[in-house]
């Protein structure tokens, strides 16, 4: 037979398929490259059903009523049924670019209104949960709160693990420290050494809950205006190609995100990648890209994460949507 030719009247020994077939096959692909993935995934191991909350970017300062929402955010917390808090990052607004005595002055603030929630909180590093990394703070990389100090001090560990009823949770540090003294989002090796290796020892089958402050999927970029763009690549996880893959063969049953104060939900190699708002909204100015103020309630039964969205009545000082 003519390599570059044959009775269907291929090309280099291809198939030509008629078009209309091609296009009926379309939709089937990614739904067969999914199944193919979550084919390697062992069965999902039992687990109890639970409910927590998702409560990220809180933005703790004594301006525009700051404290008073976060006040009223917690209010509505405690009429829900949870087992414990997920704090998503970005806990003051800011540590990144004041002296010392504001940014402790932020840190103690955030910790005594969070007592109202009277629920075991779980803590994630955001990046404005960094202190002194603007040049224009005036704080030196010598200061003992200096960079992820701050938090360390107040919160531990900047990553790490627990279990809950079955469900194994993962809290990721996803800030990097730039060498122009910015920040991006980067899982350093270090620690993706450490993810692989605590992934890896999850029996077969363990439901997994991964939290980020920063993105690792997102589609943010894509709505924002580019004229807000940061220069860095501050908006997801830069080397998120290097995190993503070990997620494949792992019973991942959602990923947590903050950081963009929207509500967003993209799915990639079936895991869902949900991002929850903010309890500051557009950082106390209203609404964000349609998303109001709030936090999210988290469902979590048979292997599945149902999120909801809930907000609670705060009315910003100065409205403004963006």
């Amino acid at each position: 037979m003519n390599p570059t030719s044959d009775a269907a009247g291929s090309r280099g020994g291809m198939l030509k398929l008629p078009r209309r077939r091609l296009l009926s096959m379309a939709p089937a692909l990614p739904l067969l490259a999914h199944a193919a993935r979550s084919a390697q995934r062992p069965p999902l191991r039992a687990h109890a059903p639970f409910t927590f909350l998702f409560i990220t970017d809180t933005h703790q300062q004594p301006e525009l009523e700051a404290t008073h929402g976060c006040r009223l955010a917690y209010a509505k917390a405690r009429t829900l049924r949870a087992d414990l808090v997920i704090q998503g990052g970005d806990h003051v607004f800011d540590a990144l670019g004041v002296p010392a005595t504001r940014a402790t002055m932020l840190m103690d603030l955030y910790k005594r209104t969070a007592q109202d929630l009277s629920l075991p909180v779980h803590d994630t590093i955001g990046n404005h949960d960094l202190f002194g990394i603007y040049t224009k703070s005036g704080a030196r990389p010598d200061d003992p709160l200096y960079g992820k100090k701050y938090f360390e001090d107040a919160f531990g560990s900047l990553y790490r693990s627990f279990d809950h009823k079955g469900v194994h949770f993962v809290i990721l540090d996803s800030i990097g420290v730039t060498a122009d003294r910015a920040y991006e989002g980067r899982i350093d090796a270090v620690q993706l050494a450490w993810l692989k290796a605590d992934l890896a020892a999850q029996p077969a089958g363990t439901p997994i809950i991964v939290v980020t402050h920063i993105p690792l999927v997102s589609a943010i970029a894509d709505y924002m205006d580019p004229a807000d763009l940061p220069t860095h690549h501050a908006l997801t996880v830069a080397n998120a190609h290097e995190v993503l893959p070990l997620f494949d063969d792992v019973n991942v049953i959602a990923v947590l995100q903050g950081h963009t104060h929207v509500v967003e939900r993209v799915e990639w190699h079936g895991v869902p990648y949900i991002t929850g708002g903010a309890v500051s909204g557009n950082w106390w100015h209203g609404t964000r890209l349609g998303t109001p103020e709030g936090f999210m309630v988290i469902d979590v039964a048979d292997g599945r994460v149902t999120p909801r969205y809930e907000t609670f009545g705060f009315r910003s000082v100065d409205p403004k949507d963006t």
